[in-house]
């Protein structure tokens, strides 16, 4: 359904160390950053990138938003976490774990990247 999902950063450098962390914890390579300075995470199932914004106003991340990220285990999402703390992430909302709802059991670990942008690791608990 996606082709890609763009956030916009202040210090691109910043939010490539935790992305590269983070995303390494879901086992995708490090990014590559373009001539302009953009960052790319390239996927067989679409693409997330960095970029500071074009209008050339702060980056500000979207309130009620957030990105979900494929995890393949409970441990694969912990490990998520832990690498996104490690690398200037934020944690919020409930601490990693199971919650149970509409759609099922999922194992949920939510984070803020450096410029504030809400992201989740999610793995489908079998049913």
């Amino acid at each position: 359904m996606f082709s890609h999902i763009m956030v916009g950063a202040d210090d691109v450098a910043a939010s490539k160390a935790f992305y590269d962390a983070t995303l390494g914890a879901l086992g995708h390579a490090a990014g590559g950053m373009d001539d302009k300075g953009r960052v790319f995470y390239m996927t067989p199932t679409g693409i997330f990138a960095i970029t500071k914004p074009i209008d050339g106003q702060p980056a500000s991340c979207a309130n009620g938003a957030t990105i979900g990220f494929a995890a393949a285990s409970p441990e694969q999402a912990d490990a998520w976490h832990a690498a996104g703390l490690a690398a200037g992430g934020t944690t919020c909302e409930d601490p990693p774990g199971v919650r149970k709802g509409g759609l099922g059991s999922l194992y949920l670990a939510y984070l803020r990247d450096p410029a504030g942008n809400k992201l989740c690791a999610l793995h489908r608990m079998a049913a």
